[in-house]
């Protein structure tokens, strides 16, 4: 069978050569935090660098929001998450799923296209845990409680969660504060951290403990495993969801990695994450897997930190990046770098991401792309690969950018726009080279400011200068644009 492009998937053996995939979704990290985005990077990242001269680097990627549920709600659907029943923000504590019953995910879509899917690390878009009592698990809608899951039953299984949604396997968490370690749909174990607490639950002495700076080791070894045993099969291809909690506060780094870097424990933390990315690409390769396993790695939005040093560790992380300054002759780490904003931020170092894709004699190799690309296009690109037709009410703002990977014009559908969207649910459209922020919840800096802004991200992009007052037609213009987009129930073309 011909795909596009002159990919030939040959039948043989009662097996389907189709690429194997694994997607990487990194936590919180920044767009200058790899040295093949930054040459100005203070963390050593020599595996992802490596995956970036192998594939295609995409330098004009979103998230497309600032935090993560949203984000990977986009990932998982290809959909704008204010289109789910979570207008805005992150999922808390025991809430229900983002995703609808019965709609198409990514991993829905391959498992038709005959994949077996499994997904290691953090979930993050809502299960739902049986109670003792039949009520709401304590600690509901909240991040962090004492009593925190002191009326969940753990002989029962979780619902609605990965298993409901397209995998067939899974080992992780669904929300950081909740704590909960679940296989597949039977909880297990437990994350032991500062920040958060089990001991109210009853039986989770006799779940499996695992310090927060175990986590990253522990689901790379699983993810290995994984690997191994499919290697000893002849079974159909995999999509493996490699999903750690890192580079996410707080930074639990692995003893022998801290002090690594020039960036503090944050850069130690992001290189730790290379370093276990290098095992698991590594393990591919050992097996023999590399050459037709397609590779993609994508952060869930912008980092947290305006900069980092040995010299700040100290400091406590703000939600307000104007609380900390930047101490007097220190070299510093930016992981946002060249852009402004962190997490949380509708400005681009908020919801611009590190996108690398390769696949060994197919994409294109050591090359980068201007392209907008946003995660929501994960969906429909993979199901052009797999000759996989999406129906009308699924990935309702997913676009076919396939061509894009094999250095080609994308003929029709092209993405030319994508709205951007913060925590606190500020809206922004990037359009071409132009960038507009200014519905939702926006409200200027300053009583005379204008009511919105404007960026040319062709000469500014790091959106020093607002040109709102100066370009009203272009702001009027994008302004509309965006409204139009929020008012169809599809951007999809």
């Amino acid at each position: 069978m011909l795909s596009p492009f002159g990919l030939t998937i040959t039948f043989g053996q009662g097996r389907i050569e189709k690429p194997n995939i694994l997607l990487i979704m990194a936590d919180d990290l920044g767009y200058g935090d790899l040295g093949s985005y930054n040459p100005e990077s203070r963390i050593p990242t020599p595996n992802l660098d490596q995956l970036a001269k192998e594939g295609i680097r995409f330098t004009d990627a979103y998230c497309p929001v600032a935090v993560c549920s949203p984000s990977r709600y986009s990932l998982m659907t290809g959909r704008y998450s204010w289109r789910s029943w979570k207008k805005s923000g992150v999922m808390a504590n025991y809430e229900p799923s983002m995703i609808e019953k019965g709609r198409l995910t990514l991993p829905k879509m391959l498992q038709q296209a005959g994949y077996t899917t499994a997904g290691f690390g953090k979930w993050h878009l809502g299960t739902t845990f049986p109670t003792t009592d039949n009520q709401k698990p304590r600690g509901y809608g909240k991040f962090r409680a004492d009593d925190n899951g002191a009326n969940l039953d753990f002989s029962k299984p979780v619902s609605d969660g990965p298993l409901d949604h397209g995998f067939d396997k899974w080992l992780g968490f669904s929300c950081a504060s909740e704590c909960w370690v679940f296989e597949d749909n039977k909880v297990m174990g437990a994350i032991i951290h500062d920040l958060y607490t089990i001991e109210a639950a009853p039986g989770s002495d006799k779940l499996q403990q695992i310090p927060l700076n175990n986590y990253l080791p522990f689901i790379t070894g699983e993810s290995i495993d994984f690997l191994q045993e499919y290697a000893t099969k002849d079974k159909q291809p995999f999509f493996l969801y490699f999903a750690p909690y890192v580079p996410h506060i707080p930074l639990a780094v692995s003893p022998e990695f801290i002090g690594k870097t020039q960036a503090g424990v944050y850069g130690d933390y992001v290189h730790e994450l290379d370093h276990y990315v290098g095992q698991l690409l590594n393990k591919l390769e050992r097996l023999g897997l590399k050459e037709n396993t397609l590779i993609l790695f994508a952060s869930d939005n912008g980092s947290q930190f305006v900069f980092t040093s040995p010299k700040t560790d100290k400091i406590k992380p703000s939600n307000n990046p104007d609380d900390v300054q930047i101490p007097k002759g220190s070299d510093v780490h930016r992981p946002n770098a060249p852009l402004r904003g962190t997490k949380w931020t509708a400005w681009e170092g908020g919801v611009r991401t590190p996108l690398i894709a390769s696949w060994p004699n197919h994409f294109l190799q050591g090359k980068t792309s201007n392209q907008i690309i946003a995660l929501n296009d994960f969906l429909q690109t993979l199901a052009a690969l797999l000759d996989q037709t999406l129906p009308e009410d699924a990935g309702e703002d997913s676009h076919n950018l396939l061509p894009i990977f094999y250095g080609e014009k994308v003929k029709k559908g092209a993405r030319e726009t994508v709205v951007v969207q913060s925590s606190g649910n500020v809206l922004g459209l990037r359009w071409g080279k132009w960038k507009f922020i200014g519905e939702g919840n926006y409200q200027p800096a300053n009583p005379n400011d204008p009511p919105g802004e404007l960026y040319d991200l062709s000469i500014d992009l790091g959106e020093k200068e607002n040109l709102y007052l100066k370009e009203p037609k272009m702001a009027v213009k994008m302004r509309k644009k965006l409204q139009e987009i929020m008012k169809t129930p599809s951007s999809r073309k």
